[in-house]
């Protein structure tokens, strides 16, 4: 397999022209280094963000993706349904122990949009927290008929609502557990499209088809379940392991995987720390670029939109300019001295 370029590799060192935004008030929208006019689904698509194997990227695929799509303008909502509540933290939304949150809607059948915040620096960006009370949640709900089905019957709701308003959310992204227990057949039942990230190194492939086989078990009680996304995170162009697992990964799973991937960033590393996205912490960053890039591709694969009269002249499935497996931002974001 061809190795990438001097031009190509992702160097350590941190140096954008755009400071980071931890000095600005939560209520300043910052512009991204670009807002790509990204088409809107033609009805509100649900993503399970799930893998079960930890350390992933799953969290901060989860609320990155959320963030590009909302900062092209998408009405997006995220559900943490995580009981560690980093995707909260990430989208600078309070959960601590006792903070009402997605707990209440899972366990004491409260309505959803009881609970639903806005997100800092994101006007048409929600999110609904998780606390660490949600830990306690699959027990509680061991005995209950059709626990399965808590969230799917909340989420339906408040989106019909919202709906009927006028007010239809193009994304809603589920943040899953590194468990493949009731909370995330929850989200299995509730969703309609599963985002898998696999991180770029050994082992990384182990235990996919074991949620393979579960989203196939799901699709008794879901009919609408599939696995459509595999993004390919921490991905590394220094190392020949990296590339091995993407060329391994597009081999197994096929047009699945999006042709871009997410190198490893200190910057993506360190937004949620105080309470962001990669999307506002450093726009400029090779890890916000690619995420922006993730999303393009996204928001072009809507299963809902017809198809194309014609296939792309040079061959490629969906829009001829999709970038190579890095995202062509990320190239030029590399090219500049970016991140990592």
């Amino acid at each position: 397999m061809p190795q990438p370029d001097d031009a190509d590799i992702l160097v350590s060192r941190e140096t954008t022209e755009l400071p980071p935004a931890a000095s600005l008030p939560p209520n300043v929208n910052l512009p991204m280094v670009f807002r790509p006019t990204l088409p809107k689904p033609l009805k509100t698509r649900i993503f399970v963000v799930a893998n079960q194997k930890g350390g992933v990227g799953k969290t901060t695929t989860a609320v990155n993706m959320a963030a590009a799509l909302a900062g092209s303008g998408a009405r997006v909502l995220v559900i943490d349904l995580d009981p560690q509540g980093n995707a909260s933290t990430a989208l600078g939304i309070e959960h601590s122990e006792g903070a009402p949150g997605i707990y209440d809607v899972v366990v004491d059948r409260q309505p959803l949009g009881k609970f639903v915040h806005g997100v800092p620096r994101f006007p048409t960006l929600w999110a609904v927290p998780a606390t660490i009370d949600l830990s306690g949640a699959e027990l509680e709900l061991a005995s209950v008929v059709a626990r399965e089905s808590r969230l799917k019957r909340a989420l339906d709701t408040y989106l019909r609502e919202r709906e009927a308003a006028g007010e239809r959310f193009d994304y809603v992204m589920i943040d899953c557990p590194p468990s493949l227990g009731l909370l995330t057949m929850n989200a299995l039942v509730a969703g309609q499209e599963v985002l898998v990230p696999i991180q770029c190194e050994y082992y990384a492939l182990e235990g996919v088809e074991t949620l393979f086989k579960i989203v196939e078990l799901v699709r008794e009680l879901n009919q609408d379940l599939t696995v459509s996304t595999v993004l390919l995170t921490m991905y590394d162009a220094r190392t020949r392991l990296s590339a091995q697992v993407a060329e391994n990964a597009r081999e197994n799973l096929g047009s699945a995987v999006l042709r871009t991937s997410i190198p490893r960033s200190v910057r993506i590393s360190e937004a949620p720390s105080f309470g962001q996205t990669a999307m506002t912490w450093d726009p400029s960053s090779s890890g916000a670029l690619s995420y922006l890039e993730a999303a393009r591709e996204l928001a072009h694969r809507d299963p809902a939109a017809p198809p194309p009269s014609s296939p792309p002249q040079d061959g490629r499935q969906g829009d001829s300019d999709n970038s190579d497996v890095l995202g062509s931002t990320t190239a030029e974001a590399t090219k500049r001295g970016d991140v990592r």
